[in-house]
């Protein structure tokens, strides 16, 4: 595999999340975040599993990891889309944006804990420069070009709508997952894995669904179902076998990183679909973000000091 087709790969994946939860959001008025949740995962998870068994892969979840599986399951399939569905259902496009975007800091921070992934200054650098450029993508200019109002209750009420707390427990939710992927999948193919947590947990929130709404379905047009199609196929189906792969073979810090793109590819969909421009403010932090992944990816290189010998010419 070429390093150009490696490199797409990898970024693909976020690509597809940065405008999934744009074709989501308007139908989750119509049909509810559980059901929306729902037919985003267990179609995708079906999806996934299908390729699985067409390609000759291992389809089955090896019992030595069904404990990790199943912890799995729970915290990246049912309960990350519920709190992410929840979340869209309450909040703004801007801080809410941002909190599910921090995640590459909490993957991280995980990574540096669990499996001693080193974080220079470099690094930790590229991570601040991250969390600024999805502020400057996300939050609107004029709350922080009034960021004093946040200590008076009426404007941090303003700021912070309900679904913030949702979305920045989503991104935690992800980033536990991301870290789970290495121990669910220690003796299973990880693309099964991936398959299996999004069709088992979809059930769930299909029946959170049914508890909620009943067992009508939404009257949604035929734009509405193609929007859910590409949720689900595309911004889950395709992204998540893609991520989890990654995620299991690659540095969980500098591939995590990559993150801070998805909200960069939403606003560059705006603008090709619906005709939007990025403000001064925005372009900022397309170049932060560019930057953060730069030295994210590259922070051991730029650091460390080559060896003398071939520093001595």
């Amino acid at each position: 595999m070429s390093r150009q087709l490696l490199w797409l790969l990898m970024v693909l994946p976020f690509a597809l999340w940065g405008t999934a939860m744009t074709a989501m959001a308007p139908l989750i008025p119509s049909g509810g975040p559980w059901l929306v949740a729902a037919l985003r995962l267990f179609p995708a998870g079906l999806a996934v599993l299908i390729w699985v068994w067409a390609t000759g892969r291992s389809l089955w979840v090896d019992r030595r990891d069904l404990g990790w599986f199943a912890l799995f399951t729970l915290v990246d399939a049912v309960l990350f889309q519920a709190l992410l569905a929840l979340g869209l259902a309450g909040t703004g496009a801007g801080l809410g944006s941002v909190l599910i975007d921090s995640q590459p800091l909490l993957v991280a921070l995980l990574a540096r804990g669990l499996f001693a992934e080193s974080i220079n200054p470099i690094g930790w650098l590229g991570l601040g420069l991250g969390l600024a450029g999805i502020l400057c993508l996300g939050v609107p200019a004029e709350l922080l070009g009034h960021w004093w109002l946040l200590r008076d209750e009426p404007g941090l009420a303003v700021a912070l709508q309900p679904g913030e707390g949702w979305m920045l427990l989503a991104a935690l939710a992800m980033a536990i997952g991301t870290v789970l992927i290495r121990y669910a999948s220690r003796h299973s193919d990880p693309v099964a894995t991936t398959g299996w947590h999004m069709a088992i947990g979809g059930l769930p929130l299909f029946g959170c669904s049914v508890l909620d709404k009943g067992w009508s379905l939404p009257a949604w047009g035929i734009n509405d179902w193609l929007r859910m199609g590409f949720a689900s196929f595309l911004g889950s189906a395709l992204a998540y076998a893609l991520f989890f792969w990654f995620a299991n073979r690659r540095d969980l810090t500098s591939f995590s990183s990559l993150g801070f793109l998805t909200p960069v590819f939403a606003l560059a969909t705006g603008g090709w679909l619906l005709g939007e421009r990025l403000d001064p403010l925005q372009w900022i932090g397309v170049a932060l973000v560019m930057g953060s992944v730069i030295c994210v990816s590259q922070r051991r290189r730029l650091w460390e000091q080559p060896p003398v010998s071939e520093a001595v010419v």
